[in-house]
């Protein structure tokens, strides 16, 4: 333990040492920008980046967030080389490896800022590994996260990010997708910027063709931005209709269970996620009929270790538990019996449990349930609200089913488990983290006390001594905590608050089960009357949580009675919370006046580099140096340092203004502390003036006693005397009781040998009455059993006989069955014979079809000839028609004109015609 202890020690002091050299660095290259200077800042980087560094930032010391503050200032800055920047980047990117550290470094550092003003200095070589550096790094830092449109450079950033979208490049495109789809997601500032540009169709339109795309994480990519973008208007009611829903839903289901990576799974969690909250969409999931099977294939992928897996998965069934059509089939996949193969395997395994009455999921929710608290907690966590959401709808129902009670019995053993273990010498972190395990196991446990079945359940496994254990030791973190940094009362953070919480919703268990479980009332009524119930309870009360507050009343309610419960108390710390929230509120309302404050006010009362800034901001303003001798280029350089120099400015101010909030509120609770400690003082000064009362009353009382004692003395010599005269009378009278106890005794002997004498003259007549009775039975028996063999060997003989014609027939089947297998190899043989003429047969049949259908092409072609032929003919009749009708024609115009002329010429042509 000590070499251990001395490690640390170690690595602590090399880290420290590193920081410093890293600092001292940094200041060096920030005053003189040398090529010597540069190598010592790259060195020191790259030292840091060998070293672990997780959670760093958020462990609240003071060299490392200077450290990173002068980092990022010179990761923005252009002037930077971009090897030195990428060193840089490198290391802000392994800083970011919590989401403490990630929040941190957004909105204390604008790194976000900083790398987008990285990415817009080389926009036009986008190809380049500093740039992919930057947008993997971002991608990172911003998701999850709200990037607020204000932020310098994001508009920059988005068009850059649209550009690429568009490109051809696909090394830059899935990064470019990834970090657009975290700028979309839950942000309506970036989505109404996107949704105004002018290229947003065709933008609209390269996205679509990217859901063809051979990479399952561009698909998800496209999907997310194109949901943030596009549910609620025409585009997205086409994608995401009820034809091509299902379809949706089946990719993302198969993409979330055989997903290549981590990422993709994650971002194919979010996408389910943003949709559900659509409520046609949500309806379309509900009747989708593959969802009991995607949703048993999804809950087997917590059967794995990887506790980022596991987390995506739980936060899903959580998403579908917010849909009230979900939230039965969940229960239906979850509680189901598990397959008959596993059942055998958990028999072979011996674990104790019934295993026909097991259930598959419900088996990896428990496993996830009892993860350690200093590693996979968050999924320790979801699991218990997705059990919380999953049994309060099974418990509501009208009947609860076989499997949910054998559930339930499984799990109750892992929850008492997870209730113990709290140690107050761990640390604040382990505090908090088991407070809130122990909030969520018992809110469960309430949960399961609603119902009759489930708290007879319940009330078996938990004792008194467990609930007064636990109350002891979260009484015991709830006072051991230095105010002087905590957070304030109404802060979710604040330690107090959360052990607070944790303990008031163990007492609420302890009052549901006062009545079922020994000494539970006992020790509940113990626990209200208790001095230190008062911090806790006044949080709650005072709490701004309406189920705090009522879980508050509530036990407020049960302890008003009680005869010691401090209500004078707990009203002073009552009223010390609700001063210390009005302060509050009042220093909030300073801090947003000081914020609005001009920056320039701030510029003019800094260093000389604060000075030259304001001077350069003037001459942009007179326009004294940028006229028509300077460039445009020149002048967007000016204004990147200038924008670089306020953004390191702001994050300066902002860290005076958090040193400020935190003397503030320091001092409040110091005040706050003296509040209470003139209170407790008071009470202590009433208290003791009470005791000098009850003192005096005490001493008046002894001197009446002491009189009365004196007379009560005379009484006891003479009640001696008369004791004396009573004892010599006692004796007497007792030899006489020991002599009739004597004969009492042996009159007592001699009754009992008389009574067990007839007691056993009685028993053997019974016997002997029972044995003639056998013995007739007996005779009896025989007689009808010697009938019985008699018949029996009469139909023994008839049964040989059968026997003997049994086996002749026998012989004769044989015989028969000998001659049927010759007959059948000759049928055989003539079998194969058909079978070689058939295949003949086939043979023939295969060159007659062939011949037939060099038949069928020759018909083909004769029949093309003679419709060809046809053709012709119909053409022929249709010119000869026409000439029929020329001629027609022609002969009435002779008619006419042979009319025309004299009567004997038409005579002569009437007889001509």
């Amino acid at each position: 333990m000590c070499c251990l202890t001395r490690i640390v020690l170690l690595y602590r002091m090399d880290m420290a040492t590193s920081l410093k050299s890293l600092l001292l660095a940094v200041q060096q290259y920030r005053d003189g920008r040398t090529a010597q200077n540069a190598a010592q800042l790259q060195k020191q980087v790259e030292e840091v980046s060998g070293l672990k560094c997780d959670q760093l930032l958020s462990s609240g010391q003071v060299l490392p967030r200077e450290c990173v503050s002068g980092l990022v200032e010179l990761a923005g800055n252009p002037n930077t080389s971009q090897t030195l920047t990428s060193s840089i980047i490198s290391l802000l990117a392994k800083l970011a490896g919590d989401d403490d550290s990630r929040e941190i470094l957004n909105s204390s550092y604008n790194l976000t800022s900083a790398l987008a003003s990285v990415i817009h200095c080389h926009s036009a070589t986008a190809g380049e590994p500093l740039v992919l550096q930057c947008l993997q790094v971002l991608q990172k830092l911003t998701y999850n996260t709200r990037v607020f449109q204000s932020t310098n450079y994001i508009h920059e950033l988005i068009t850059f990010l649209m550009t690429n979208i568009q490109s051809q490049n696909e090394d830059i495109i899935m990064p470019c997708l990834g970090l657009m789809a975290n700028l979309c997601r839950d942000n309506h500032s970036v989505q109404s910027h996107i949704k105004s540009l002018d290229n947003v169709k065709r933008f609209y339109r390269t996205l679509i063709n990217f859901l063809a795309h051979n990479s399952l994480t561009v698909v998800i990519f496209t999907l997310s931005i194109l949901a943030s973008l596009t549910l609620n208007e025409k585009v997205g009611e086409k994608l995401f209709d009820a034809k091509n829903i299902h379809q949706t839903f089946q990719l993302v289901f198969n993409i979330i269970v055989n997903g290549n990576g981590t990422q993709t799974r994650k971002y194919s969690v979010d996408l389910l996620v943003d949709v559900l909250k659509n409520a046609k969409i949500a309806d379309h999931l509900t009747k989708y009929q593959h969802f009991s099977a995607c949703v048993s294939q999804v809950l087997g992928l917590l059967q794995s270790k990887d506790p980022d897996s596991a987390g995506k998965v739980l936060e899903l069934l959580l998403a579908m538990c917010s849909v009230s059509g979900l939230r039965s089939l969940l229960c239906e996949v979850v509680f189901r019996p598990a397959a008959p193969k596993l059942r055998a395997a958990s028999r072979r395994q011996g674990t104790g449990l019934d295993g026909g009455r097991k259930t598959e999921s419900g088996l990896a929710l428990v496993q996830w349930l009892s993860s350690p608290v200093d590693g996979a907690e968050s999924c320790s966590l979801q699991a218990l609200q997705l059990l919380n959401e999953l049994l309060e709808e099974a418990l509501g129902a009208e009947s609860v089913s076989e499997c949910v009670l054998s559930f339930i019995e499984m799990l109750l053993p892992v929850l008492l488990g997870l209730l113990r273990g709290l140690d107050p010498s761990q640390g604040d972190a382990h505090i908090r983290k088991h407070c809130h395990r122990i909030t969520h196991v018992t809110s469960l446990l309430l949960i399961l006390c609603a119902e009759d079945s489930t708290r007879c359940l319940v009330s078996r496994q938990v004792s008194a001594q467990l609930c007064l254990s636990l109350v002891e030791s979260l009484l015991t973190c709830c006072h051991s905590n230095s105010p002087l940094i905590c957070h304030p009362p109404g802060s979710d953070n604040d330690l107090s608050q959360v052990c607070a919480e944790a303990l008031l919703t163990t007492l609420e268990l302890m009052s549901k089960l006062r009545q079922q479980v020994k000494d539970m009332e006992t020790s509940f009524y113990r626990m209200l009357q208790d001095q230190r119930i008062v911090t806790p309870l006044s949080l709650a009360l005072t709490s701004q949580h309406r189920e705090r507050v009522q879980t508050g009343l509530s036990l407020l309610f049960e302890a008003t009675p009680l005869p010691d419960f401090p209500s004078l108390v707990l009203g002073e710390s009552m009223a010390a919370n609700n001063a210390y929230c009005q302060r509050e509120a009042e220093l909030s309302v300073k801090r947003i006046a000081v914020q609005e404050v001009p920056p320039f006010s701030i510029l003019d009362c800094s260093s000389g580099s604060s000075r030259s800034v304001h001077s350069l901001v003037d001459k942009i303003q007179n326009g004294l140096e940028l006229q028509e001798r300077v460039k445009d280029s020149h002048v967007s350089e000016i204004i990147d340092v200038y924008e670089q120099k306020l953004s390191a400015f702001a994050s300066k101010e902002s860290r005076l203004q958090d040193l400020l909030d935190a003397k503030a509120l320091a001092l409040s609770q110091a005040d706050r502390l003296i509040a209470q400690y003139r209170f407790q003082r008071a009470q202590a000064e009433a208290e003791a003036c009470k005791l000098g009362c009850l003192l005096k009353e005490a001493e008046r009382r002894r001197e009446d006693l002491q009189g009365e004692l004196s007379s009560q003395v005379l009484e006891v010599e003479r009640s001696k005397a008369d004791m004396e005269e009573l004892l010599q009378h006692n004796a007497r009278l007792q030899q006489d009781s020991e002599e009739h106890q004597a004969l009492k005794g042996a009159y007592n002997s001699l009754l009992n040998r008389l009574n067990e004498s007839e007691q056993l003259l009685k028993e053997l007549q019974t016997a002997h009455i029972s044995l003639t009775k056998q013995n007739d039975t007996l005779r009896k028996n025989h007689e009808a059993l010697q009938l019985q063999h008699e018949k029996m060997a009469s139909v023994l003989e008839e049964r040989e006989e059968e026997i003997r014609s049994l086996r002749s027939d026998l012989q004769q089947k044989n015989s028969d069955i000998a001659g049927l297998r010759g007959e059948l190899r000759a049928e055989e043989e003539k079998m194969k014979e058909k079978d070689q003429e058939r295949r003949e047969l086939e043979e023939t049949v295969d060159v007659l079809r062939k011949e037939l259908n060099k038949t069928e092409q020759a018909r083909k072609d004769a029949s093309i000839k003679a419709s060809s032929l046809e053709l012709q003919k119909s053409q022929l009749e249709t010119k000869l028609k026409q000439k029929e009708d020329e001629l027609n024609k022609h002969s009435s115009m002779i008619a006419m004109i042979h009319s025309l002329s004299s009567g004997k010429l038409k005579s002569d042509v009437n007889l001509s015609l």
